[in-house]
């Protein structure tokens, strides 16, 4: 906001002076003075008018760099000044007597006086109050978060200010915090990646130096690192396509789409991505939609639900249930992956959508620990909510409820 243009300001000045003049007229009016009082009046109006005028437009110029307490000084001793020049001209003119004029002098200069005090006492508040205001902003682009203004008690433009700065100083301070956050997310994924990472390249290396060695040679054992080569490979692209999925939810790629899907056709081909692995563990299988099938969802929902899968199948033993379940409800639509594993405990239950994060950090199974974080944060840019219930021994259920 740029500071009022000096024509700007020299009109209301002018205003103000006009409006007091005339002021003055009417109350001659209205006190029986005949016309050619008026006329006399008038006369002596006007040049006080200009006089004022072009007084007060070379104290602002002169003033424009005072301190606040000198301009409310200044102002006082003007309008007192200017008072006793228009008592002066009165009396010389027989308007007012001399011992009258006198006497109103004398208590004009005592005006001066207690204007000037008056002046002093309220410019010392506003003064304090600004260099409270300077000060806190100084702490604040020094560096220190926690500095804030306060109540002023200065008036509601002053205070109006304080609450500006203090808001946005906790902007400010929310805003680090955040950065901070995100710093040290970023420091453990990456410390994170780099150890998931190893394990398969490091697995990659020794067997393909060993058959460029020459160290294996014969069929069987070359078929058995090819698969093992493989499997890395997989892993490894697993990862890196979850880490790039996770990058687009950050830029908010999934508000833009609108494509449809229905909940059967989606539950379908997730639980048909996971019927081998299962079938392998000898694992059950069940799906009860409740009569959810046609409730139309996004079809991201099929990879939230893949991955659910996924990490259920992976830790219920074998013989062992899993069950994806749905229903409508209030909320919208509730679609649940509960299993009959080995289940989490209660002090990691809240860090199971973390990335990377493993109960047992001494297991390391197929799993990044990329498809909890996934999909939470698929079902959060959906508009939706996923929470975890798990009781150790006995199993866990991760349900997911998305608007409707």
């Amino acid at each position: 906001m740029t500071a009022m243009p000096g024509w700007r300001a020299l009109a209301i000045l002018t205003a103000a002076a006009a409006l007091g003049a005339a002021g003055t007229f009417a109350v001659g009016a209205a006190m029986g003075m005949g016309g050619a009082e008026l006329r006399h009046l008038a006369a002596y109006l006007v040049p006080a008018l200009v006089v004022t005028i072009a007084a007060s437009a070379l104290a602002a110029r002169l003033l424009s760099r005072a301190s606040l307490r000198q301009r409310f000084v200044a102002v006082g001793a003007l309008g007192a000044a200017i008072a006793l020049a228009n008592l002066w001209v009165l009396s010389r003119t027989m308007f007012v007597s001399e011992h009258d004029a006198t006497l109103l002098g004398v208590l004009l200069l005592y005006s001066v006086g207690a204007g000037v005090g008056a002046a002093l006492a309220a410019a010392r508040g506003a003064s304090s109050a600004l260099e409270r205001l300077a000060s806190t902003a100084r702490a604040i682009g020094s560096g220190d978060p926690d500095a804030r203004a306060g109540r002023l008690h200065a008036g509601p433009e002053l205070d109006a200010m304080a609450r500006t700065l203090d808001e946005m100083a906790d902007r400010l301070q929310a805003a680090q915090a955040r950065e901070r956050a995100a710093e040290a997310t970023r420091r453990d994924l990456i410390t994170a990646i780099s150890h998931d990472l190893r394990t398969p390249l490091a697995s990659l290396r020794a067997m393909v130096e060993a058959i460029d060695d020459g160290v294996v040679d014969d069929q069987p054992t070359m078929r058995r690192y090819v698969r093992e080569m493989r499997a890395s490979i997989d892993r490894l692209v697993a990862m890196v396509d979850d880490l790039f999925e996770l990058a687009q939810l950050d830029t908010g790629a999934i508000e833009a789409e609108r494509e449809r899907a229905r909940l059967g056709e989606v539950v379908r081909s997730a639980v048909a991505a996971v019927e081998l692995q299962a079938e392998e563990k000898g694992l059950e299988l069940i799906t009860a939609l409740n009569g959810a099938d046609d409730a139309p969802c996004s079809p991201r929902l099929e990879r939230v639900l893949q991955n659910l899968l996924v990490n259920a199948v992976r830790h219920t033993p074998a013989d062992g249930t899993v069950r994806v379940e749905a229903r409508r409800s209030s909320d919208g639509l509730e679609v649940a992956v509960a299993d009959t594993g080995e289940g989490i405990a209660a002090e990691d239950l809240d860090r199971v959508f973390e990335p990377f994060f493993r109960a047992d950090p001494a297991r390391h199974g197929a799993g990044a620990g990329l498809g909890l974080a996934l999909a939470k944060r698929i079902v959060e840019a959906l508009g939706g909510q996923i929470r975890a219930e798990s009781e150790p021994t006995r199993g866990s259920r991760f349900a997911v409820v998305l608007p409707r």
